[in-house]
């Protein structure tokens, strides 16, 4: 079995489980999520792969990381990730990617992210609960941030943070990789 498959079945499972620890129906958590019903289901059954966008759209809407959605085994409350095991959200052919370093569910999920633009990239995310933070410290290049169409140079060495409730993106328009860590705390779901 690939990781891929590993990563599959666990999102399947795990997105079963916490619909029904919050008691949501299918159409529920589809009205809520934005997800369509037949492919909640592809995914519960690890039929299929979402992607980052969708896997984001159902924690949002079930008000928990992804980190919970992608494996729930919760063990001592010391949580150790090696590099290896950071799981990898999205990249390009050029070297972009995400890496989901770490995550808890705290007073509501909390997350850390490795982030790598290269030139010319850019990631684009949909609106995120309201409450829902970010924080970003850029340490090698200048990214730009584009939040509810307002353009945002953040140097390296500097830190950015924001209600991600509107549409935003991260985009690299220099001439050397962008990277830097993100936080993303979500308001627990009500």
């Amino acid at each position: 079995m690939t990781d891929l498959d590993q990563l599959t079945q666990s999102l399947g499972r795990n997105l079963k489980r916490w619909r029904n620890e919050r008691g949501f129906t299918l159409d529920t958590l589809a009205a809520r999520s934005g997800v369509s019903r037949g492919m909640i289901i592809q995914i519960e059954q690890a039929r299929t792969n979402p992607s980052v966008g969708t896997t984001v759209k159902l924690a949002d809407a079930l008000g928990v990381s992804i980190t919970t959605l992608l494996d729930y085994e919760q063990g001592p409350r010391v949580t150790i990730v090696p590099p290896d095991q950071a799981v990898r959200m999205w990249s390009t052919e050029a070297g972009s990617y995400t890496a989901l370093l770490v995550g808890t569910e705290a007073d509501g999920p909390l997350e850390m992210w490795e982030w790598r633009l290269m030139p010319g990239d850019e990631s684009v995310s949909d609106p995120h609960p309201s409450g829902t933070v970010e924080l970003i410290h850029v340490t090698t290049g200048e990214l730009t941030l584009v939040i509810g169409g307002e353009t945002h140079p953040v140097p390296a060495g500097t830190s950015a943070g924001f209600e991600a409730n509107t549409p935003h993106s991260y985009r690299n328009d220099g001439t050397v990789p962008v990277e830097m860590t993100m936080a993303v705390s979500v308001p627990p779901a009500r």
